[in-house]
């Protein structure tokens, strides 16, 4: 069995696409998932599967449309590749200053060079980003609303963005449930 997370993009935004995470973890279990969990309610949800990432994307996909009549990307990561992206991370965390923050997005598939070489160009300031492969790091140095940073990548490809507490926090749960 593999862990995997289930990243749900644009979920109970400003009063759309509402999903109670109760109702979403009810569904996961009916679909046959097995140690389903949620975090926050942004759209996490950690499950255990055998099936392969891509067909588990689309069969969540159709089913949240089905159960609550609205379509959005799922983006999954097994807890092997979050550990992973963690250890990855070109920014230090521990050594955030007041106010300094990282992000990742989470995106569906890697840019392909000609996406990436349409990038708008902007002022970065103090921040700062790598793109690594289906994942996208952000250091902000300030406040994330102030940066021009997110206008760069507005419209890249399908994907959903945590902040690094939310990501730290999603590992620790897969570590909790290895551990049982």
């Amino acid at each position: 069995m593999t862990i995997y997370f289930a990243l749900l993009r644009g979920i109970n935004v400003s009063g759309h696409n509402m999903i109670k995470m109760a109702e979403l973890k009810k569904m996961f279990e009916a679909m046959g998932f097995e140690r389903v969990q949620t975090y926050i309610n942004s759209g996490n949800v950690m499950f255990e599967s055998e099936e392969g990432e891509e067909l588990l994307e689309e069969k969540i996909e159709s089913e949240i449309s089905k159960c609550f009549g609205f379509n959005i990307a799922v983006i999954l990561r097994s807890a092997s590749e979050l550990a992973s992206i963690i250890d990855k991370c070109p920014f230090d965390f521990k050594s955030l200053a007041e106010g300094q923050s990282i992000h990742l997005t989470f995106l569906k598939k890697p840019p392909t060079d000609d996406t990436i070489d349409k990038l708008p160009e902007v002022e970065l300031n103090d921040d700062d980003y790598l793109i690594a492969g289906r994942d996208i790091y952000f250091f902000y140095s300030g406040s994330m609303l102030d940066s021009n940073l997110p206008k760069k990548f507005q419209k890249v490809l399908p994907a959903t963005a945590r902040n690094w507490k939310t990501v730290l926090k999603l590992q620790a749960m897969a570590d909790a449930l290895n551990s049982h």
